[in-house]
């Protein structure tokens, strides 16, 4: 009797233990079902009807947050910022901003700046996050990435303070040249010396005005509509023609070389304009007696033949720190050699643009004191009988009764490639 009766007692502890391990399996098994998860946003009966559809749409980050401020639904998008972190909201403003809905009831918006993840440099991410409630225990909280209106908001506003700037240099100069002539009337030689300096003063504010409407023409990097054969060998001889006189000045030796009878799919005002402000820079930021070269040829790529246009210069180079800005508007790596030359600051900041609607690149290699190397890389243009239809249309620079010229001659003096500096 007393085997049988351990051996009940054993059964029976051993009956009581598997039921307390089945039940235990049973509880962790239902938590685990009530965890969230990264790939949520599936429907849960715990969301009213239809919710869970329409956070799936919005393009805001979505956190549903349940009476104990546990996540119950997160887009992925929250996860991506960083905003849930092991089933918790882990941005504490808008914990407290969800306890205090759940509280009253009422909807709250607040703007953040948080933590950039994943960088060391303390980049903040500014944020819209707006929170209300959502039905009678859940709380919705809807996020809104604003870093990138920040950004554009701050060019916008940089750019207009510049632009007040610039403008008001030169007209605050022809308003003392006046002044000064009117004071100088009965001296002939103050008169004449300071009414050329109120050309100079002019001449720079009509090329700031016009610089601008260039820029404004081209800044939306729109594909273009208008797009036509364009011929390189002009390009190139125009960009040269118009720099010739600042170049003999500086006695500053222009080399044209590289591959004849190329062409560029765009806008030939655009293209003429992008490529003669980089001939105009390499002019203007060259010692005097040094060279700058202008070469043009065609490479392969994946989605079709590209025109490369190189201009070379021996300069004074750009440093590393100002390779990163030099195509922003208004920014000169040298202020005051910009102000001798009357740069405006908005030539490199044209030519991005020109170069982005044309669907191409431009890349820039430098040196400090050995000088600087700017390529644009082009589309080049379609069919070989739209490049033969448009030379036999547009002779480049020849007289037309000159019998000697032919449309595959090339508009310069085909010299050898421009030297690019190590």
């Amino acid at each position: 009797m007393d085997v049988n009766a351990a051996v009940a007692a054993a059964a029976a502890i051993a009956g009581v233990l598997t039921g307390v391990i089945a039940m235990l399996a049973f509880r962790w098994s239902e938590r685990e079902q009530r965890r969230p998860t990264r790939t949520s946003l599936h429907t849960d009966p715990v969301l009213p009807p239809g919710v869970d559809t329409v956070l799936s749409v919005l393009r805001s980050s979505a956190v549903v947050l349940d009476e104990a401020d546990a996540v119950v639904k997160a887009s992925s998008a929250a996860y991506a910022l960083g905003l849930v972190r092991g089933g918790k909201l882990a941005v504490e403003p808008m914990l407290q901003m969800a306890r205090d809905t759940r509280r009253d009831g009422e909807i709250r918006q607040v703007e953040l700046d948080l933590p950039r993840r994943g960088t060391g440099r303390g980049e903040a991410l500014a944020v819209s996050a707006r929170v209300a409630p959502l039905g009678s225990r859940l709380v919705l909280l809807l996020v809104e990435d604003l870093t990138e209106a920040r950004r554009i908001e701050a060019v916008r506003r940089d750019f207009v303070a510049n632009v007040s700037h610039e403008l008001k240099t030169p007209v605050g100069a022809l308003s003392l040249l006046s002044e000064a002539v009117m004071d100088a009337s009965d001296d002939p030689e103050a008169v004449q010396r300071f009414a050329g300096r109120m050309q100079i003063e002019a001449t720079r504010l009509t090329n700031l005005v016009q610089e601008l409407i260039d820029l404004s023409r081209v800044q939306n990097d729109d594909p273009l509509e208008d797009a036509e054969p364009v011929r390189v060998d002009e390009l190139v001889a125009e960009a040269i023609d118009r720099c010739r006189h600042a170049a003999g000045t500086k006695q500053i030796t222009m080399a044209a070389g590289g591959t004849a009878d190329l062409f560029v799919h765009g806008n030939r005002g655009q293209l003429a304009a992008a490529l003669g402000n980089l001939v105009e820079n390499a002019v203007n930021y060259s010692p005097a007696r040094t060279r700058v070269g202008i070469a043009a040829r065609r490479v392969s790529a994946p989605g079709g033949d590209l025109i490369e246009i190189a201009v070379t210069d021996q300069g004074i180079g750009i440093s590393d720190k100002d390779k990163e800005r030099i195509f922003e508007r208004f920014y000169r790596v040298d202020p005051a050699r910009s102000r001798a030359t009357g740069g405006t600051g908005l030539g490199l900041a044209i030519v991005k643009h020109v170069v982005a609607s044309h669907g191409g690149e431009i890349t820039v290699w430098s040196a400090e004191n050995q000088g600087s190397t700017f390529t644009l890389k082009l589309p080049e243009a379609g069919s070989s009988r739209d490049r033969a239809r448009h030379r036999s249309d547009r002779s480049p620079l020849a007289d037309p009764g000159d019998r000697r010229s032919s449309p595959h001659t090339s508009p310069y003096e085909t010299l050898p490639a421009p030297e690019v500096l190590p």
